[in-house]
């Protein structure tokens, strides 16, 4: 339910809005949806890698690769794949990060309510 939650808004928001949309909508849903640490941090991380490859290989692949190509030549780096799963590896672990931190703040917010 995370990831399905993540990918779509992700995807939606990310067309009018930065890129750092991600890291708002990882910590707003594994604050409210979030079940475990675990899920929270690995379901944001697959929905926003997978989001980001995808749309990556969307613009990349009609127009054969030119600009990653460059773009991987400038990084000192032979292939192109390589700059494209950085790409996905670094948006992914800021969105794991981030629905991680958002599920420990509900479970502070919830041991702050309930009296000791």
């Amino acid at each position: 339910m995370v990831f399905i939650v993540i990918i779509i808004a992700s995807f939606l928001l990310q067309m009018v809005l930065p890129w750092w949309i991600v890291i708002v909508i990882a910590f707003a849903t594994c604050g409210i949806i979030g079940k475990t640490g675990k899920i929270s941090f690995w379901q944001p991380f697959l929905a926003i890698f997978t989001l980001w490859i995808a749309m990556a290989l969307f613009k990349s692949l009609p127009n054969h690769n030119v600009l990653a190509t460059r773009v991987a030549e400038m990084l000192s780096v032979k292939l192109w794949p390589i700059v494209l799963v950085v790409t996905g590896l670094l948006g992914g672990l800021a969105a794991g990060i981030s629905g991680y931190c958002g599920y420990h703040f509900r479970k502070a917010m919830i041991s702050m309510k309930t009296p000791a």
